[in-house]
């Protein structure tokens, strides 16, 4: 019997596996991480799948098909945390997920397809600057140069790797064929205020929206803060600040537009020094590709023209880009009809939020499920939906599967 309250109990335990004293804090790769996926482990082979931990840090489980050896549905979402996270982002898709696997071994049913279950390992980027890890390693689209990326300690990620206990020289065999995987589902909490406006407990996902995201280094010259005069300073801090705003000015030009920087580091970093070098992290989402493409022509030539008119120097980064991933019309139906079943209007929306099906997205069709969060707030402490709410998600999802 499918259980909500299991379900959000569940994702109160993996919230105490955190680095932050009473908050929520973990990242890839870390003991709070090791912890975490050893109770995910657990859950799923206490409902009845092999489960063990892969090359790149993944929780995964597999529960056999009405014979063995069959393709698979493949469920799941990650266990990473932004800093300072809410319990649900993530966490609730891959324990509703478990859940379901759960019913159906209760039942000792088993289905013409295989499912597995992945408890992503890195779909946040925290430590290394980099997103969506654990699924693009899945998808077969990993690029092994990232192994290089340091952490703000400078520790590599190969090396982190090697300390968990992986091989980072194995993450390629991880990748699966098209044939492998029939189709990715994934339930996430919405991450927005939709689905509470119109008191809807579910909606059904049409597309993830593209992202960019760039690393920007402006470069000035440091000097004494009571000695050099406004006129003849080269302050890279104050031209960073007028690239924000002029990132906000770009974004705010197109309604389906959005643009953050949410990263600034200035050095050296003293109260009485003028800051000769900033660093920048700037991140660029829209629903259409041209649209985000031609956003971030904008903001590259914004940052030229700023950095000339106050004599910096800059280096511009591409970190990753990911187009519009469109969801399945055939998965987005069947979703449609299992949220029907339940006695639910149906509404279609998009995310503006990246997931990991943008990576499994090269391997086969995708769809999501959006569950209710009060207030749209996601990435905070708040982040919280009901016991009603988490029933309807995975009754769905319950559907979503028996019926496939």
């Amino acid at each position: 019997m499918l259980s909500a309250e299991r379900i959000l109990e569940r994702c109160e335990s993996l919230a105490q596996h955190s680095e932050l004293p009473g908050g929520l804090t973990r990242v890839f790769l870390s003991p709070q991480a090791r912890a975490a996926s050893d109770q995910v482990l657990a859950w799923m082979r206490e409902a009845g799948m092999q489960a063990k931990l892969d090359a790149i840090g993944n929780a995964a489980g597999r529960y056999e098909g009405n014979r063995p050896g069959l393709p698979c549905l493949m469920l799941g979402s990650h266990l990473d945390t932004v800093r300072d996270a809410g319990k649900y982002d993530g966490m609730l898709g891959v324990i509703s997920a478990i859940e379901c696997v759960s019913s159906l071994n209760s039942r000792n049913k088993r289905l013409p397809f295989a499912i597995e279950v992945i408890g992503f390992g890195d779909e946040e980027g925290v430590r290394f600057g980099t997103t969506l890890l654990g699924s693009r390693a899945v998808a077969g689209i990993f690029d092994m140069e990232v192994l290089k990326a340091k952490d703000p300690q400078g520790k590599t990620m190969a090396d982190a790797l090697r300390e968990f206990g992986l091989e980072p020289a194995a993450i390629p065999k991880l990748a699966r064929r098209k044939g492998d995987v029939l189709a990715y589902a994934e339930l996430h909490i919405e991450q927005g205020p939709v689905l509470e406006s119109e008191g809807l407990p579910v909606g059904v996902v049409t597309a993830i929206n593209g992202f960019s995201r760039l690393r920007v280094t402006l470069r000035g010259a440091a000097g004494h803060a009571g000695t050099v005069p406004m006129n003849l300073r080269r302050d890279a801090l104050a031209g960073a600040a007028e690239c924000a705003l002029a990132v906000e000015r770009v974004a705010k030009s197109h309604p389906e537009l959005v643009g953050t920087v949410g990263r600034f580091e200035a050095k050296p970093g003293a109260i009485n020094v003028i800051p000769g070098e900033v660093m920048f992290t700037v991140d660029v989402r829209a629903p259409a590709d041209p649209l985000r493409e031609g956003a971030v022509a904008k903001v590259r030539a914004e940052i030229e023209r700023i950095c000339r008119d106050r004599q910096l120097t800059f280096h511009i980064e591409n970190l990753q880009d990911f187009g519009v991933t469109a969801c399945a019309p055939r998965l987005i139906a069947q979703m449609e009809r299992a949220v029907a079943s339940q006695g639910f209007r149906v509404r279609r929306l998009p995310s503006g939020a990246g997931h990991d099906g943008m990576a499994l997205g090269a391997i086969t069709e995708i769809c999501m499920l959006f569950v209710r969060c009060k207030g749209g707030i996601s990435h905070n402490p708040l982040e919280s939906i009901t016991p009603e709410d988490a029933a309807a998600g995975v009754r769905v999802l319950m559907n979503f599967i028996e019926t496939l």
